[in-house]
């Protein structure tokens, strides 16, 4: 019997773009950054069962008792007026899964699985959950050949990435902007311990892979390029490098009037950073 517990927002059960391979993705809720992009921004916060959604919901999906929100799943419809309701970046519509719980889900569709990734929100709040389901699946026969994922914002500190790193087999991390001030007006938080958490991990060998979104007249990766190149070279050769291409689809609040991303714009980041010796850049499949 499992002693951990996570709150779910949502279970993926097939995704190529969180990892290596064919995936099952657990998007956690909560989240300790407040991008302005965010493009889920109703995973940010728990539920404060203020109760204000409940009676917007047109499905009757929804209800008030002993001062909790209550969440009829068989009644909802996923039309989403919940979370657009709401003021807290919070939605009323997540699971409490146990580590037992994700393990049915997993051998549910095993035969079709190349590993695990954890993401959110931001996975590493919830960090007791992920090590233990991580250690089962190392240990257990039928799962063990499952790589696990981290897919998260950076700001776990270096003695809670030591936690997982023996059950971790790799972690993608996100760096949204190059100095402390420009991170800190997007996400609310500084980017020193994203760049060391970035350090770390590539040191230990579990840095899967570093994310860059490109935001126009937002972001300074662009001008950055140098910065960004050496920083990243000097810790591994041959890291890999995503680049994304921001779209305000989605988004809320000031995020909606900013432009999204184009082609050329992406394309010759990427070449800048080709230019400094970094090679292994994957491209966005779709602009919106």
């Amino acid at each position: 019997m499992s002693k951990s517990w996570a709150i779910v927002n949502k279970l993926l059960p097939f995704s190529c773009v969180d990892g290596p391979g064919n995936r099952l993705v657990i998007f956690l809720q909560g989240c300790n950054f407040r991008c302005l992009n965010c493009h889920n921004p109703y995973t940010i916060s728990l539920c404060k069962d203020c109760g204000q959604c409940v009676d917007t919901c047109p499905h009757k999906a929804l209800s008030f008792s002993n001062n909790k929100v209550i969440w009829q799943t068989s009644n909802c419809q996923q039309c989403d007026t919940c979370i657009n309701t709401c003021k807290h970046s919070s939605s009323p519509m997540t699971y409490r899964y146990s580590v037992d719980d994700i393990l049915i889900a997993i051998r549910k569709y095993l035969p079709f699985l190349n590993g695990i990734t954890i993401s959110g929100g931001e996975a590493t709040m919830q960090l007791p959950f992920i090590k233990e389901l991580f250690n089962v699946i190392k240990q257990s026969n039928d799962l063990k050949h499952l790589t696990c994922f981290i897919d998260s914002n950076g700001y776990l500190t270096k003695t809670g990435w030591q936690k997982v790193e023996n059950v971790m087999d790799g972690a993608m991390i996100d760096l949204k902007a190059w100095d402390n001030d420009v991170h800190k007006k997007l996400t609310g938080r500084d980017n020193q311990r994203v760049k060391e958490t970035i350090k770390y991990l590539a040191k230990i060998k579990k840095l899967y892979e570093v994310r860059l979104l490109i935001i126009p007249k937002q972001t300074d990766l662009q001008d950055n390029a140098e910065n960004i190149a050496k920083f990243l070279i000097d810790l591994d050769s041959n890291i890999q490098i995503r680049i994304n291409a921001f779209h305000n689809h989605g988004v809320y609040g000031i995020a909606k009037n900013w432009p999204p991303a184009s082609i050329p714009e992406v394309e010759q980041f990427a070449e800048q950073l080709k230019q400094h010796s970094l090679q292994h850049i994957i491209l966005p499949n779709v602009y919106l």
